[in-house]
């Protein structure tokens, strides 16, 4: 929580919606529930309804109101509203300002699987200013044997090809919890009061940014 006592805040409160999208057991909810209510649980309970929190953030004195849908897994992202309002009602995939795309680091599947989604997003909706992030989970686990793409060249496709920000974080050991939403934050007030980001000038804008999650 900001603790500056001279601080000041824009008036008008901006709002934001994240969607959570990933695969089955990769970690979605943990990620999410460590950064919310700094928690950790061993015992894996499937989501099979979306979960919705609204934790706040202060980026550059300007005040937003996160709202975090966390999705079970969808089948496919929809092509249209119509699809949406028939199939994934009330899970506002379509109008998100951003998404973040969890998979396992040791799992193969968990990444074919967000690759698939992000096309479908990309293809199905207009996709101006609003950001993608990966997020490789279970990092405490490392790398498997035998895997057929290694956790370098994930990053290296994720930031180089798909031009999204990729960071590897452990929902169990809150490792880079927190920097998944500030960095995320960061890059969605740069595209609301900076100038229009790009590749290479958003990463510089996202170290001179100062972040408060609250």
């Amino acid at each position: 929580m900001a603790t500056t006592a001279h601080l000041t805040l824009d008036s008008e409160m901006q709002h934001v919606k994240l969607v959570v999208l990933g695969a089955q057991a990769v970690g979605k909810t943990s990620v999410i529930r460590q950064f919310v209510f700094n928690e950790f649980s061993d015992e894996y309970v499937p989501t099979v309804e979306k979960c919705t929190h609204y934790p706040a953030a202060i980026i550059n004195d300007h005040l937003y109101e996160v709202k975090i849908i966390d999705c079970p897994v969808i089948p496919y992202f929809p092509m249209s509203s119509l699809y949406e309002w028939t199939e994934f009602r009330g899970y506002g995939l379509r109008n998100a300002t951003a998404y973040i795309l969890v998979y396992d680091v040791s799992s193969d599947e968990s990444f074919h699987y967000i690759r698939s989604i992000r096309e479908q997003i990309i293809e199905s909706r207009n996709m101006h200013d609003v950001p993608i992030i990966v997020v490789g989970n279970k990092q405490d686990l490392g790398n498997s044997d035998g895997r057929g793409v290694t956790r370098r060249e994930v990053a290296n496709m994720v930031k180089k090809q798909w031009k999204c920000g990729y960071i590897e974080c452990s929902a169990k050991f809150n490792w880079h919890i927190v920097m998944i939403f500030k960095e995320l934050m960061k890059t969605i007030d740069y595209i609301d009061y900076g100038h229009k980001p790009t590749s290479v000038r958003v990463q510089d804008a996202l170290r001179r940014n100062r972040c408060v999650i609250l």
